[in-house]
């Protein structure tokens, strides 16, 4: 067991929760969430792991540069040293949707394009259950507030005996459910967010990465 003043921490970082909750619309999108961490976290943990989640984006027609602005950053988290990226997909189908002011005469429905993020919320509590099954830490942060990771933490905290602490990247309360099983809880401030700022340029193995000039 580790001492009280040790604790091996992994961290699950849900990237688009972690976007549209806290970073989105701000001037951090530059997010460093190593250093996020750091300033959250409870002294006792030390981050040996980090694993961001995500899907790759397409280009739409309003915002052709999305691909090419989430391949840097994915770059520039690359460059913390235990940190790993795991990429889920998209996918996307036509769905009959009713409308919400249908006319009188003719259809009450429209078939629209629905994209869905598919497989972050798997990975993550693969990962959860994985690497406690193996032994890997101590506790376990997650940086999301999806109530479908409510039972990958109930096995983690009380079938494998780990602590749990839980990183709200959402402006309101956090979920219920995930705070039942957490040690503690922590929300994301804005004063945090920019202290966590990637400097405008780092290296890595194939050249220089630039912050992105636009967002």
């Amino acid at each position: 067991m580790a001492s009280a003043f040790f604790m091996r921490t992994h961290v699950y970082i849900d990237g688009f929760n972690l976007y549209y909750g806290a970073v989105r619309g701000t001037p951090f999108r530059w997010l460093n969430v190593a250093r996020m961490c750091e300033l959250l976290l409870p002294k006792e943990c030390q981050i040996t792991c980090l694993k961001y989640f995500t899907a790759i984006v397409s280009a739409r027609g309003a915002d052709p540069d999305k691909p090419v602005r989430q391949s840097t950053y994915i770059r520039a988290l690359r460059t913390i040293p235990n940190l790993e990226v795991i990429v889920g997909h998209f996918l996307t189908h036509a769905v009959r949707l009713p409308l919400v002011n249908p006319p009188a005469v003719g259809s009450r429905f429209a078939e629209v394009l629905k994209t869905e993020e598919k497989g972050s919320d798997v990975n993550i509590a693969c990962h959860l259950l994985s690497d406690a099954y193996q032994n890997k830490y101590d506790t376990a942060v997650l940086i999301s507030n999806d109530s479908d990771l409510a039972e990958a933490l109930r096995i983690v905290r009380f079938q494998m005996g780990k602590q749990v602490g839980i990183i709200n990247p959402q402006k309101g309360r956090a979920s219920k459910t995930l705070v039942s099983y957490a040690r503690f809880v922590r929300s994301i401030r804005h004063g945090v967010l920019h202290a966590s700022q990637f400097p405008p340029t780092l290296t890595d193995a194939v050249g220089v990465i630039h912050k992105p000039a636009t967002w």
